[in-house]
């Protein structure tokens, strides 16, 4: 009789042959209620930045403004990632690297550090692990070869959590931490609840942020924020998304774009305001040809942080999984009197 460990290894023989084919996405059954999937994507970006904002293999919420404008070229492809999801009855787990864990080297082997985007366990209407905050709506984030497009108007988080969904509401508790204060006394969880409408016409989320905030002089403040966020279909396959977040969101919403605590040059700590929203349209000119023209811009009170950005693009469908696109934006420190124009052609393929 074959044995249950060797049943599994010539089910899973098969895979890599079908990865050497660079086939579109694996399923491989175990048994009734044991599956293994196999995801991800490989992408290939090459980008060239000019301006005084220095140069980001993506734009983020900040930037550096340089003494004089600079001009630099890249090839990369550490957005490429990988992922695996088991499922067994009700249970199911997955997890998900990329590779944006730094260290490359571009003398000699480019050998950038994978690292966890995603790993979590869910179980019926309950998830537990890391993987996007319940005040994210993915949904929301439009096509672009920059990648997320505008991030300084996006709610762009992942971290540890527990969720439970309930129909068409969930509600989470997350890891806290204050970023600019005491984060050695961060012991309240970060709370969420979000309501989500879905139909015929697209989908929109509604978000509601709660946290208890410690400062750097011992004191504790109460933060709460909202957000809107969704994408709606309009005529033909063409949509419409976006997203609008205000209130103490800090670390949640921009991708760095500001602290939860500021503090002034009088020594004075104060929980930041931020208001941030992003738009993006994107048209079908046949049914494999699109392009995506975007805007996204945050402004924060007390810090006078300000930035925004602009794109449009254009992507085609070689075939089902490869996709090639070319990209032109602006990316500006609003605050800093500072911008930078960008380039970026892209090679997708999805496995």
């Amino acid at each position: 009789m074959v044995s249950n460990k060797f049943k599994k290894l010539l089910l899973a023989s098969p895979l890599l042959v079908a990865a050497s084919a660079a086939n579109a996405g694996y399923d491989i059954k175990i048994s009734d209620e044991d599956k293994i999937s196999f995801g991800g994507y490989i992408k290939v970006d090459a980008r060239y930045v000019d301006g005084n904002v220095g140069y980001k293999p993506f734009w983020i919420g900040s930037g550096t403004k340089l003494a004089e404008d600079a001009s630099q070229f890249n090839i990369f492809a550490n957005e490429t990632r990988f992922n695996m999801k088991y499922t067994h009855g009700e249970v199911m787990g997955f997890i998900e690297m990329d590779f944006w864990g730094g260290e490359g080297n571009q003398i000699v082997s480019n050998s950038a550090h994978p690292r966890i985007r995603h790993a979590f366990i869910k179980y019926k209407d309950v998830l537990a692990g890391q993987t996007w905050s319940t005040f994210m709506n993915t949904s929301a984030i439009p096509e672009s070869a920059d990648f997320a497009g505008a991030t300084q108007g996006l709610v762009f988080i992942r971290q540890g959590q527990v969720r439970y969904t309930m129909g068409d509401f969930q509600f989470s508790l997350e890891n806290p931490e204050t970023w600019g204060g005491d984060t050695a006394n961060d012991s309240v969880p970060d709370v969420v609840a979000r309501y989500n409408l879905k139909g015929d016409w697209g989908s929109v989320s509604f978000s509601a942020l709660g946290r208890q905030l410690n400062t750097n002089s011992g004191e504790s403040e109460t933060a709460i924020g909202g957000s809107i966020a969704g994408r709606i279909k309009t005529i033909g396959k063409d949509d419409f998304r976006f997203q609008f977040h205000q209130g103490e969101v800090g670390r949640y919403v921009g991708v760095g774009f500001t602290k939860d605590i500021n503090t002034d040059t009088a020594g004075v700590e104060k929980v930041e305001d931020t208001t941030a929203y992003l738009a993006a349209y994107r048209h079908y000119w046949t049914e494999t040809l699109r392009s995506t023209v975007l805007y996204g811009s945050a402004e924060a009170d007390y810090s006078g942080a300000e930035s925004s950005q602009w794109s449009v693009n254009l992507f085609e469908n070689l075939t089902k999984q490869l996709a090639v696109g070319v990209e032109v934006g602006q990316y500006r420190q609003d605050n800093l009197d500072a911008d930078s124009n960008y380039a970026q052609v892209t090679m997708k393929y999805v496995l």
